[in-house]
């Protein structure tokens, strides 16, 4: 009993500080509207958002060549990550003068929260071997009321100020890696400090790796795109219907309903398994890029509707495809593995973002077509590996 109370503890505090330190993420979009005040150079949500992830994949890239993740202290390197990235985030306030100061910090912010998320769940996945889509379930929630959360200020019922959001999230932030560094013991390296570039290749050799790899870049194809245009989808139903929705504050709901799907989907997990959860939230994911033309220009109510199912699927199976990247490779590679698919796929959403922008503007609500061969083409390696598992247990039982 004491056991499970203690490990309820610790993931109610690195569940806080995931949230904490995601809720830098996507400020630029909450806030998009004042930076094209300020600016005389044009700025538009693909270059804010795609900035901060190309700074995410380069730190991501750089945690794993070096194996950062695997031969440092998880809870030391996510604090001190907090409080650069953080740092980064408050000097746009003093020092952003044009766009491109503006996209430096932005870009340096991502790069630091490469010591967050991944770091965030290779302390959760360090701690909870047993039942991790449950706890990734709980911990990738956080992250999607980081994401949202700064929408949720810039609402009408708030009104914060941008200088105001940009305060309380890097202090938010400090607050998050603080807790992580006080309350969670600090695991013992397990990487040796020579890198291993052999490494890389050897993951992908393994099936069960290079399935659930595939499929998690498949999903992501499809999720920080449908992430990133929402304001925007809500901005062009505007058009068509009144009264006119106000678009942070449903921007933060209809982003932050995934917070609960990722908890359902990591409840199920613990009976259905990881690998079902994430097939289940592709295919209905899938289904709903396929309708939107439809039902994007649909009456308020249906679409509200529409968009809180599709952010509901559309990352309940992001902590199920950790999960299985981490389950499927030796203990000290596990933060390596993670860091290093993330920073993939986080490479992947800067294309989808970029073409995104350009299918909206050319096509309108049937530009959302695009994101369909994301979660089919991570659904085919899904199946296929539920296939491989399948094989496995018969050769074991002949």
């Amino acid at each position: 009993m004491f056991q499970n109370g203690r490990n309820s503890f610790y993931l109610f505090i690195i569940v806080l500080s995931q949230f904490a330190g995601t809720s830098l993420w996507f400020l630029g979009n909450a806030v998009i509207d004042d930076f094209a005040k300020l600016y005389t150079t044009p700025v538009n949500i693909a270059l804010v958002t795609s900035v901060v992830q190309a700074g995410f994949i380069i730190g991501t890239l750089v945690f794993a060549l070096f194996t950062i993740a695997d031969r440092f202290k998880s809870t030391h390197l996510f604090f001190l990550c907090s409080i650069i990235a953080a740092l980064f985030n408050l000097s746009i306030i003093w020092f952003a003068k044009d766009v491109f100061t503006l996209c430096v910090f932005r870009f340096f912010t991502g790069f630091f929260l490469a010591g967050i998320y991944p770091i965030g769940m290779k302390i959760a996945s360090d701690i909870f071997s047993k039942k991790l889509g449950n706890a990734l379930g709980f911990l990738v929630g956080a992250l999607v009321i980081g994401t949202a959360f700064p929408h949720l200020l810039k609402a009408q019922v708030f009104q914060f100020s941008f200088t105001k959001i940009l305060f309380a999230s890097s202090f938010i932030a400090i607050f998050g890696g603080a807790l992580i560094f006080f309350f969670i013991p600090a695991s013992k390296p397990l990487a040796s400090g020579r890198i291993k570039y052999s490494e890389f290749k050897k993951q992908f050799r393994i099936p069960a790796f290079r399935n659930a790899a595939f499929g998690y870049f498949g999903h992501m194809w499809e999720l920080y795109a449908f992430w990133a245009f929402v304001p925007l989808a809500i901005q062009l139903h505007n058009t068509l219907y009144k009264p006119q929705l106000d678009i942070p504050f449903w921007s933060f709901f209809i982003i932050g309903i995934g917070a609960v799907s990722c908890v359902i989907g990591g409840i199920l997990s613990k009976k259905w398994g990881s690998l079902k959860v994430a097939s289940v939230s592709l295919f209905v994911s899938g289904a709903c890029c396929l309708l939107s033309p439809v039902l994007l220009t649909a009456a308020p109510i249906l679409f509200l509707l529409f968009l809180f199912t599709w952010s509901f699927f559309v990352i309940a199976d992001s902590p199920q495809f950790s999960a299985l990247v981490a389950q499927s490779v030796p203990a000290e590679l596990k933060g390596t593995a993670l860091t290093f698919v993330t920073s993939i796929g986080f490479g992947i959403t800067i294309i989808s973002i970029q073409l995104l922008q350009k299918f909206i503007s050319s096509f309108g609500a049937y530009g959302f077509w695009l994101l369909a061969p994301g979660p089919l083409f991570g659904l085919y390696f899904l199946l296929k590996k539920k296939f491989i598992n399948r094989s496995s247990k018969m050769v074991r039982t002949i």
